[in-house]
């Protein structure tokens, strides 16, 4: 059995696609993905439709981005859907548009409100944003977790290794420093889509095109 995470997708389902393929992935494996899996991209939701089928396929474990905790406040608050749209939620929004009409299927939903907060094993925790050292993981704060910055993680007091994305690393490169890994490795602006082989070390990347731009702010 492989344990392999999986950055931030950010609605870049090219690359997820060529991801999975490459990882040649095997139903005794166990799959963690770290959140934002929605925005800045131009296919949200086909990333989850990959996600969902993947849960048939694996041991897969979908954990929370700040990304899916915005989408969940600007379903409640127009200000928050302001907020939303400024960091790219019109662009999940058009890719779940079915001619003049928005339509989030039960399935999606579902999916959403099943993502975790983190995932634990005896020598990695993995989080999409991070962890406060001082801190047993139960008592961390949500917006920690969601948040907190790479460059601002110290060791956490379990001794554990943090596995986390939401810090996109400007050169595509996985920044290792040996407390905690960070494999944001900007995929939704030129960058690349990275899954880590936690055990082996083993990395694979993938591009969504070389052509893709960010998309323009609101």
């Amino acid at each position: 059995m492989r344990t392999l995470a999986i950055g931030d997708i950010h609605g870049c389902l090219n690359a997820f696609k060529d991801l999975i393929n490459q990882i040649d992935l095997q139903p005794e494996d166990k799959l963690i993905t770290l959140g934002d899996y929605i925005d800045r991209g131009p296919d949200s939701k086909g990333v989850v439709d990959l996600l969902i089928e993947l849960k048939e396929k694996c041991h897969l474990i979908t954990l929370k981005g700040n990304h899916e905790d915005l989408m969940h406040k600007a379903f409640n608050d127009d200000r928050d859907m302001v907020m939303w749209f400024n960091v790219g939620g019109i662009n999940t929004v058009n890719s779940y548009r079915v001619g003049a009409e928005i339509e989030f299927p039960p399935e999606h939903l579902e999916f959403y409100d099943s993502c975790l907060l983190y995932h634990e094993t005896d020598t990695h925790i993995f989080v999409h944003g991070g962890l406060k050292p001082e801190l047993d993981i139960e008592d961390q704060d949500m917006e920690d977790l969601l948040w907190l910055r790479f460059n601002d993680l110290k060791p956490h007091k379990s001794k554990k290794i943090i596995v986390c994305g939401h810090t996109p690393q400007r050169d595509h490169k996985i920044t290792d420093k040996g407390h905690a890994i960070c494999i944001d490795t900007h995929a939704f602006a030129d960058g690349y889509l990275t899954c880590l082989d936690v055990e082996s070390g083993k990395t694979w990347q993938a591009s969504e095109s070389t052509n893709f731009k960010q998309p323009a702010r609101l």
